[in-house]
C-alpha cells in the first residue's frame, strides 16, 4: 500500500519534535559561560541538528510530492511547538542575545549606544548581574549592530521593562514575534504567487531558524522579516514598500543589501530615493558618535580573519595555487556582484515572484559563498526566497551551516569544504542542467 504525504509529513513533524528534545537533553554551560563548548557536546548538538536537517529535506519532499496537500494549521501548530520548546531556555550557542538587551537599555537611559564600550565608567549604572556580565567583547568594542537593529533593541528592552519580564527571555520573545510578522509576510508572498500556503514549511521546519531565533535570539530575525516584507511587496508592484522593506532589512543585518538588483525595477527612481533615503534617515539619530556610528564592523572584520582572508574559504583555496591580495579578491567578488545585478536590472523587466525569488538566491548565494559567513544564522535570509523556489543547494546550504560551528578558529577548510562544496555542484546542476531542461520542456508545450 503506498504510503501518503498524509502520513509521512506528521512523522517528519512528531521527528523533529523529538530530536529538539534530545538536543535540550545535551549538557548545557554554567551560566555565564557560553558557547555549548568546543568538545564532545558540541559535537552532539551538531549531529543532533544534522539528523534534524535530514528529517526536514523529507518532509520539503513530501511537501512537494504532486497530489500532497498538508494542512497549514498543522504546519503552523509544529512551528510554534519547535519554538516554544527552545524559546524557555537561555541562549547556549551564543551570547550575542546580552549585547542587544544593553544596547536597549543604553539607548532607554539616552545614550548613544555607538559611543561608549560596555565597560566604559559613564554606563556603570546600568550594570546588573545577569547581563552586563555576559556581554561579549564588554572591555573593547563598541557594538556592532546597524541603526535597524538598534530600534528593534530599544522598543523590546522597553517593552520587555514595561511587563516586568525577564530581559533576555523578552528580547527572545521580541525576536520571535518578528519572525512571526515574517512568516505571515511569506504566506502573502506564497498566496500572491498562485502557490499552496503549505509551502511555508520550507521555511518554518527548517532547524536553523529555531535555533537560531528561538533558541539565540539572534538579530537576523528581524533581516528574515523585512527581506520577506520587500519580496511580497515587490511581487505586489508596490516599489516604494519594497524598497522601505529592504532598507529595513539592510540595516538590520547588512547583507541583504545584495538584493537590491534583484528587486529594484529599472528607472524606478522612487525605489531609488525611498531605499536611500531611509537608510540615512535611519542613522541620523545615532550620528552624534561621528564614525563611530559603524561601532566595530571594522574590527570584526579583523578579528573574524576576514580582513587578513584567512576566514574567506575561497580565497584560501585560491592561495593554496596562487597567493591573492584579500583586496583584489573582494574587488573581483565586487564586480562579479556588480555585473549579476546590472543584468539584472537592465536585462528583460519581471517581477513574478518565481523571477524575483531566483535572482535573490542568485545574488544571496553568490554573496556567501565569496565571504563564506562563518555562523549558521547568516544564512538565513536565503529560506525566504527558497519559499517560492525551493532550490536544493540553497537548503542544503542553509541546513549544513551548522557544521561551521565545529570550525572555531574559522582556518580550517575541511568543515568550511562539506557546506560549500556540494552547495557549488548542487547549484551548478541547478542553473546548467535543469533550468535548460525545465525551459526546453516548457518551449515544447508551447510548441
Amino acid at each position: 500500500m503506498r504510503i501518503g504525504g498524509n502520513f509521512w509529513l506528521p512523522g517528519c513533524a512528531a521527528a523533529l519534535v523529538a530530536l529538539s528534545a534530545a538536543a535540550l537533553a545535551i549538557p548545557h554551560p554554567q551560566p555565564g559561560v557560553f558557547g555549548i563548548g568546543y568538545g564532545a557536546d558540541l559535537y552532539a548538538f551538531v549531529a543532533v541538528a544534522c539528523a534534524q536537517g535530514l528529517v526536514y529535506f523529507l518532509a520539503v519532499t513530501v511537501l512537494l510530492r504532486r497530489g500532497v496537500k498538508p494542512g497549514l494549521g498543522m504546519i503552523l501548530c509544529v512551528a510554534v511547538l519547535l519554538r516554544l520548546m527552545v524559546l524557555v531556555f537561555p541562549p547556549f550557542l551564543s551570547n550575542d542575545m546580552y549585547r542587544y538587551v544593553w544596547d536597549g537599555w543604553v539607548q532607554g537611559a539616552g545614550i548613544n549606544p555607538y559611543r561608549y564600550i560596555p565597560d566604559d565608567s559613564h554606563l556603570a549604572f546600568l550594570r546588573d548581574a545577569v547581563v552586563f556580565p555576559n556581554i561579549n567583547r564588554a572591555d573593547y568594542a563598541r557594538t556592532i549592530y546597524p541603526p535597524a537593529a538598534q530600534a528593534c533593541f530599544f522598543f523590546a528592552a522597553a517593552l520587555t521593562k514595561f511587563l516586568h519580564v525577564p530581559p533576555v527571555l523578552g528580547m527572545k520573545v521580541a525576536m520571535v514575534g518578528v519572525e512571526a510578522v515574517g512568516i505571515w509576510a511569506m504566506l502573502v508572498l506564497l498566496e500572491r504567487a498562485g502557490m499552496q500556503r503549505a509551502r511555508i514549511l520550507i521555511y518554518a521546519w527548517n532547524p536553523l531558524p529555531v535555533w537560531e531565533f528561538a533558541g539565540n535570539g539572534h538579530v537576523d530575525a528581524i533581516a528574515v522579516c523585512f527581506v520577506a516584507l520587500a519580496l511580497a511587496a515587490a511581487c505586489a508592484g508596490k516599489g516604494g514598500r519594497a524598497a522601505a522593506a529592504l532598507a529595513v532589512a539592510t540595516l538590520a543585518k547588512f547583507l541583504p543589501v545584495v538584493l537590491l538588483p534583484a528587486i529594484w525595477r529599472r528607472w524606478d527612481w522612487r525605489f531609488a530615493v525611498v531605499f536611500a533615503g531611509l537608510i540615512v534617515l535611519l542613522y541620523v539619530p545615532y550620528l552624534s558618535a561621528g564614525w563611530n556610528v559603524f561601532g566595530f564592523l571594522g574590527g570584526y572584520a579583523a578579528q573574524e580573519n576576514l580582513a587578513s582572508g584567512q576566514g574567506i574559504f575561497l580565497l584560501r583555496l585560491i592561495d593554496l595555487a596562487l597567493p591573492l591580495p584579500v583586496f583584489v579578491y573582494l574587488a573581483g567578488l565586487a564586480v562579479v556582484l556588480a555585473a549579476i545585478g546590472a543584468g539584472m536590472v537592465f536585462g528583460r523587466v519581471g517581477v513574478s515572484a518565481k523571477t524575483v525569488s531566483r535572482r535573490c538566491l542568485l545574488l544571496g548565494g553568490v554573496l556567501v559563498l565569496g565571504i563564506s559567513p562563518h555562523y549558521p544564522w547568516y544564512f538565513a535570509f536565503l529560506l525566504v526566497p527558497a519559499c517560492i523556489v525551493p532550490s536544493p543547494a540553497a537548503l542544503y546550504l542553509v541546513t549544513a551551516s551548522f557544521l561551521l560551528y565545529l570550525n572555531p578558529t574559522h582556518t580550517d577548510l575541511f568543515w568550511p569544504s562539506i557546506v560549500f562544496g556540494p552547495y557549488v555542484v548542487l547549484a551548478a546542476g541547478e542553473y546548467f542542467v535543469l533550468s535548460p531542461a525545465m525551459a526546453a520542456v516548457q518551449q515544447g508545450a508551447k510548441i
